[in-house]
C-alpha cells in the first residue's frame, strides 16, 4: 500500500504527510506568506498575574524576525515584513499577519480589536494568525474574531506543549491541558481555524510518553500543529536549570528525532495539516546542544527521504490506535 491507495490518506499533495505549504495552496490556490508582528503584548505568568518569570524554555527573541520590533507601529511591521519575505518568497502576493510574540490575545477587547483592525486595513493582508495562551481566550474575544471570518481567514494557535498537567507545572505555564480543551473546542465550534504547538524532548518525558499524546491530540478538533525538538535557550529559566545540571537534560541527534517523528506521525489523526517538526534557534541564543547549520529545509528533506525509506505515512496506523483505544 501507498499514502496514495490508503482509504485514510485524505489530502492530494503527493507527500506522505499533510504539508502545510500545499494546503494553503489548496485553500488560495496561491501561496500566501506570514507576516510575524509583535505587539507588545505580555503573558500572565510574566506580569504576576499568574506568576514571574514566563514559560521556563521561553525567551521570544530567538525566534523574532530582526523587523519585529513593538515600538514600531503594526503598519510598519508589516511593511518591512512584506519587504524582508519580497527577496525568498517572491511569488507571495498575499500575506498573513501573525500576532506571535507571547500572548497575543491578552489584553482588552477593544485594544485586540484596535490592533487586529489596523493589520487588516493593510491591503496585503488577507487574515490574522494569532499566537496565544488557552488561558488568555475568552467568549468575547472569540465571539469577535468569530465575526471576522467571513472577510478574513482568521486562526488562533494555542500552546499546548505538552498534555501533561506535571509537564506544564514544571514549565511554568499556569494553565492545565483541561484549559487548553477547553479552549480549543470553544475556537473550532465558532468556525475559526484552529491551530496548536506541542515541544518534544522535555527531559523528564519518556518518548512512549510523548508518542503517547498522539492519541491525545487525536481527539481535538484541530486544523493545523506546529511540532519541535526542545532546544535550551539563553536568558531563560532552562538555562539555569541546565546549567546547575545538565546530566538531568537528554536530547534528540537529527536522526532520532527524525526516527521519533515518524513513529508519531504514523499514529497522528491524518487530516492535521502539519505547519512545522522542528524549529531553528540562532546559535546566538543556544545555551545547549544543538544541531549545527543544518536548515529547516534540508531536515525537511530528510524526513521525506526517510518516510519513503520506510514506506509510511501521516495516518498510518491512525485507524489500529482508534481501534485499541475502544477495545480497552
Amino acid at each position: 500500500m501507498t499514502p496514495e491507495t490508503s482509504p485514510i490518506f485524505p489530502w492530494n499533495n503527493h507527500r506522505r504527510f499533510n504539508a502545510y505549504t500545499e494546503h494553503f495552496r489548496q485553500l488560495f490556490g496561491e501561496r500566501v506568506q506570514k507576516v510575524t508582528i509583535d505587539a507588545g503584548f505580555t503573558c500572565p505568568n510574566r506580569d504576576g498575574t499568574k506568576g514571574l518569570g514566563g514559560c521556563t524554555y521561553c525567551n521570544n527573541d530567538g525566534f523574532n524576525p530582526s523587523y519585529c520590533q513593538p515600538q514600531k507601529s503594526i503598519t510598519q511591521q508589516i511593511d518591512e515584513g512584506i519587504e524582508f519575505h519580497a527577496v525568498r518568497y517572491r511569488r507571495a502576493n498575499k500575506y498573513l499577519a501573525y500576532f506571535q510574540a507571547y500572548s497575543n490575545t491578552y489584553g482588552s477587547i477593544d485594544l485586540l480589536k484596535e490592533f487586529y483592525s489596523e493589520a487588516l486595513k493593510h491591503p496585503g493582508i488577507i487574515g490574522l494568525v494569532i499566537g496565544t495562551r488557552p488561558d488568555c481566550i475568552d467568549a468575547e474575544k472569540l465571539d469577535y474574531l468569530a465575526s471576522l471570518t467571513d472577510r478574513y481567514y482568521i486562526q488562533i494557535e494555542y500552546g499546548i506543549e505538552s498534555c501533561y498537567n506535571s509537564s506544564l507545572e514544571k514549565i511554568n505555564r499556569g494553565h492545565t491541558y483541561e484549559d487548553t480543551v477547553w479552549a480549543i473546542t470553544e475556537t473550532h465550534q465558532r468556525g475559526i481555524h484552529t491551530g496548536a504547538h506541542i515541544i518534544f524532548g522535555f527531559p523528564w518525558e519518556t518518548k512512549a510518553e510523548m508518542l503517547a499524546e498522539a492519541a491525545i491530540i487525536n481527539k481535538l478538533p484541530l486544523d493545523t500543529l506546529k511540532f519541535h525538538q526542545l532546544q535550551v535557550v539563553t536568558g531563560t529559566t532552562m538555562e539555569k536549570e541546565y546549567l546547575a545540571n545538565p546530566d538531568a537534560f537528554w536530547f534528540f541527534s537529527i536522526e532520532e528525532y527524525i526516527e521519533f517523528f515518524i513513529d508519531f506521525l504514523e499514529i497522528l489523526n491524518p487530516a492535521f495539516v502539519v505547519e512545522r517538526f522542528t524549529s531553528e534557534v540562532p546559535p546566538l541564543y543556544l545555551a545547549g546542544p544543538g544541531w549545527g547549520l543544518i536548515r529547516t529545509y534540508e531536515l525537511l528533506q530528510k524526513l521525506e527521504k526517510r518516510l519513503a525509506e520506510r514506506n509510511t505515512w501521516q495516518g498510518r496506523l491512525y485507524e489500529k490506535v482508534g481501534e485499541l483505544e475502544n477495545e480497552q
